[in-house]
């Protein structure tokens, strides 16, 4: 018999040295856990690579026939990004959300390919991003107190990483459109009334359902199952691969305007966001997309030029400006 290449064979999870997400493997099951419940499981720049090592490891496994997502504790599956990581360094260096963002949707990809069926393991709040991922897997189990709601215009971003494009193959287009304008809370059982989830139960009995439904699953052929998710992916796929370029530079260039920077760190420094500041500098004729004003002041003390135009004196030699 031939050989087989050590790079199609899975390795055992404690040969990886995870420090953001707990990786498991027993009975058929890979099990990916978000380990960051001090900030409701919400996914670093490192959480994203890991879940992206591990997605890989468990489709090139084949002793792993089911693959897990899910949060740890009992109050968040996950809720989306690290908000304090993007307003600490991508408000300021807006280039490097557009690298993020590789990480991101890499890990997507790796979800979404892995040939093998996927559940979310839903044990509370699901939020933003982690509905993405959510939504990425292929069946979703949820505990009865869970909620599911996106953030995107409430924190000055837009939900494009996978919300715009599945909600409306999933709910509908009118329903989509409430979840993504409003922002508002989707509690378990309606998310199970609207599609969003296959199965609600109360949290003590969650991994039993889980694991009732991975039975099913394993008990399956595999090339079958495969092939399946391949061809039910068409519409997720087709939607996914001709937005999410796009999205990934726009939301890199948005960074550097005043919603983000007022929306994440509003989020951030726990106050209500400033949404009438916006509309009203808006209205009112000034640049709006600008946190001080747009760069077209100059001091006529020192010779500065492009200085915020909220600016009543020179940043440079503090000089008052005409």
């Amino acid at each position: 018999m031939v050989e087989r290449m050590p790079d199609y064979i899975g390795k055992d999870p404690s040969e990886f040295d995870f420090q953001d997400i707990i990786y498991e493997k027993k009975d058929w099951v890979a099990r990916v856990t978000i380990n960051r419940p001090k900030v409701y499981n919400a996914y670093s720049l490192l959480a994203l690579q890991e879940m992206g090592k591990a997605f890989w490891d468990a489709t090139i496994d084949d002793e792993v026939a089911v693959i897990v997502l899910t949060g740890a504790g009992e109050k968040a599956f996950c809720t989306g990004g690290d908000v304090k990581e993007y307003a600490e360094n991508y408000t300021v260096y807006p280039r490097d959300f557009w690298k993020w963002m590789g990480h991101y949707t890499r890990a997507h990809e790796l979800l979404h390919n892995c040939g093998k069926p996927t559940i979310a393991r839903v044990n509370g709040i699901v939020a933003g991003g982690g509905n993405e991922f959510h939504m990425s897997c292929d069946l979703s189990i949820a505990a009865d107190h869970a909620k599911i709601l996106q953030v995107g215009t409430r924190v000055g971003s837009v939900a494009a990483g996978g919300a715009t494009q599945f909600l409306p193959i999933m709910v509908g287009d009118r329903r989509a459109r409430e979840i993504l304008f409003l922002c508002e809370d989707i509690p378990a059982q309606k998310a199970l009334e609207w599609g969003l989830v296959n199965e609600v139960v109360p949290m003590a009995e969650l991994d039993e359902a889980v694991e009732r439904m991975s039975k099913k699953l394993i008990n399956k052929f595999p090339e079958c199952l495969r092939y399946t998710k391949q061809q039910v992916n068409f519409w997720k796929d087709f939607s996914w691969y001709m937005t999410i370029g796009h999205a990934r530079d726009w939301l890199s260039a948005h960074f550097g305007s005043a919603e983000p920077h007022e929306g994440m760190w509003a989020f951030v420094d726990k106050r209500p966001p400033d949404y009438m500041g916006l509309r009203e500098k808006a209205a009112e004729g000034g640049s709006s997309e600008y946190p001080k004003g747009a760069f077209t002041g100059t001091c006529a003390g020192c010779g500065a030029t492009h200085l915020p135009s909220d600016y009543s004196h020179c940043g440079m030699c503090g000089a008052k400006l005409e």
